[in-house]
This record gives structure tokens, C-alpha cells and sequence, in this order.
């Protein structure tokens, strides 16, 4: 799987130029993440367990840790 070339920062990164967040970039089929500092590791997942991911963290439904 090629990597993509278009890396959006997360908006929770506060804007600086630092390595200091998460990178995402939607592909057709796949959902790219990268963490700034380490951006020859990728996590690979589709758009749906993202979505189900993300409404788990913002419901509450994934318990506490």
C-alpha cells in the first residue's frame, strides 16, 4: 500500500510546527494515522472502525482505564 502524500495535523496539535501530533490521511478505501515524530510508522484502518472507534472514546462506551 502506497503512503499518501496529503498529512493533515490534528487540530488538538496547537498549530506549531513541533512533532508534537497526529497526522491523518483519507485514502478511497483506508485511513491513514501517523504520529509527527515517528512518520515512517503508520497505523492502516477504514473510515468505519474509526468512525466506531471515535463515538467509543466520545460516548464513554469504552470504559475507564
Amino acid at each position: 500500500m502506497p503512503t499518501p502524500k496529503n498529512w493533515q495535523k490534528s487540530s488538538f496539535s496547537g498549530g506549531a510546527d513541533g512533532n508534537n501530533c497526529v497526522e491523518l490521511s483519507a485514502a478511497q478505501h483506508a485511513i491513514h494515522l501517523r504520529e509527527s515524530d515517528d512518520p515512517s510508522t503508520e497505523l492502516v484502518t477504514t473510515h468505519t472502525s474509526l468512525a466506531r472507534l471515535l463515538h467509543g472514546i466520545r460516548s464513554g462506551a469504552l470504559g475507564s482505564a
